[in-house]
């Protein structure tokens, strides 16, 4: 019997105690019955606390394992060869999994917090949110900053109910009965799509094996990756890639306005839908320039702050958000972003190719992930071409 199933019996037990207060014999027996349950919910809780911790343990000695994954330690003894903490943690991404190469935790890539895994607990899941505005020589996920949820450790097809439509509440008379309805229910699914990338490794840099070049490995990586994996989140056509924000969702009317009357009607929109989360605009550099241009007023020079022109909301720019047309039209997008799930079904595998340039005594390397992206509501997000 569980802890919540213990405090209703001795719940149900206090409120017999009330019932018998005048009645010295009941009321004595149904005490030392309470207080035998307290003594079994006190067992109960420390023994469900056991359990939590037996079962996170794993996870947690995994997530130290990965802090200390050498990327380029890795590379350099290649699959076949791997030793140490490097090949505990390969063996352990390919489990079930078909791999070419190395397997490489998409956290030592990417830098993220783990927020939801299928074998462990998914009550977190947030991811974390990191500080700043980005461009494309920075290797962390423009998508990522704003707190897309991350959801890795993925073996399957991914299915995510949402509440599309709730029950409704009536007034009704005395002794009147009430009109029933029903919750609605939609899915959004995940399923998992291959990116790909490589980069080249000179032989002094294979040669190398200090800190300094662990972090250029690990940017490097992230940079081929990240960059085509925010770029399917904005804009992803669908098929082969996922589909991004700006074509699952219609953009947001189509009156021409000043950047700040855009930017407002772009957060009424989320408001009006009763969206609530952490908010923020993701742009182009462009949009982020030409706002900085935006004087207090016709006689001033002063320019207006970003912060007045977003109206205090966070302001991510990236050249990942596209722009077309003359002059070229870049969208603003305003969106709760935790409904901007991202899943991750492996780790980043790692082909090394020593034969492709093998004049030059390096290294090419061929880099996999497969991951999806997809709105788990569209009422979260607005967007508007500027």
């Amino acid at each position: 019997m569980n802890v919540h199933q213990l405090q209703e019996q001795r719940a149900g037990k206090i409120a017999e105690m009330k019932a018998a207060v005048n009645n010295p014999e009941t009321f004595d027996a149904l005490e030392a019955e309470v207080r035998k349950l307290d003594r079994d919910i006190k067992r109960a809780a420390t023994l469900a606390e056991f359990e939590r911790a037996e079962q996170a343990e794993p996870d947690q000695r995994f997530e130290a394992e990965t802090r200390e994954f050498s990327v380029t330690k890795a590379l350099r003894e290649g699959a076949d060869g791997l030793t140490g903490r490097e090949r505990e943690v390969h063996q352990e991404l390919s489990k079930g999994r078909e791999v070419r190469g190395v397997m490489i935790p998409t956290s030592v890539i990417f830098g993220e917090q783990r927020a939801m895994t299928t074998g462990g607990s998914a009550g977190n899941t947030v991811a974390t949110n990191l500080g700043g505005m980005i461009d494309r020589l920075r290797p962390t996920m423009a998508i990522q900053q704003l707190g897309a949820t991350i959801i890795s450790g993925l073996t399957g097809n991914l299915d995510l109910p949402k509440l599309t439509a709730g029950p409704t509440a009536y007034w009704v008379a005395e002794d009147g009965a009430t009109t029933a309805s029903d919750s609605t229910f939609d899915k959004v699914s995940l399923s998992p799509k291959t990116v790909s990338g490589e980069m080249y490794m000179s032989r002094r840099l294979v040669l190398q094996n200090s800190v300094a070049i662990e972090n250029v490995l690990r940017n490097d990586l992230a940079f081929v990756l990240a960059q085509a994996l925010d770029a399917a989140a904005i804009q992803g056509g669908g098929a082969n890639e996922p589909e991004g924000i700006i074509e699952a969702i219609s953009e947001h009317g189509t009156s021409e306005s000043e950047l700040s009357d855009i930017a407002a009607d772009l957060i009424g929109a989320l408001a009006l839908d009763d969206v609530t989360g952490t908010t923020g605009f993701l742009t182009n550099p462009a949009v982020t320039n030409a706002a900085r241009k935006i004087k207090f007023d016709a006689d001033s020079n002063r320019p207006l702050s970003i912060a007045e022109t977003f109206h205090g909301e966070r302001v991510v720019s990236t050249n990942q958000v596209p722009g077309s047309g003359s002059p070229a039209a870049h969208p603003l997008i305003f969106g709760a972003w935790s409904n901007l799930l991202v899943g991750y079904w492996s780790g980043i595998d790692i082909l090394t190719n020593p034969y492709k340039d093998a004049s030059k005594g390096g290294l090419w390397l061929h880099a996999f992930l497969d991951a999806d992206v997809a709105v788990r509501h569209d009422e979260a997000f607005a967007w508007k071409a500027i």
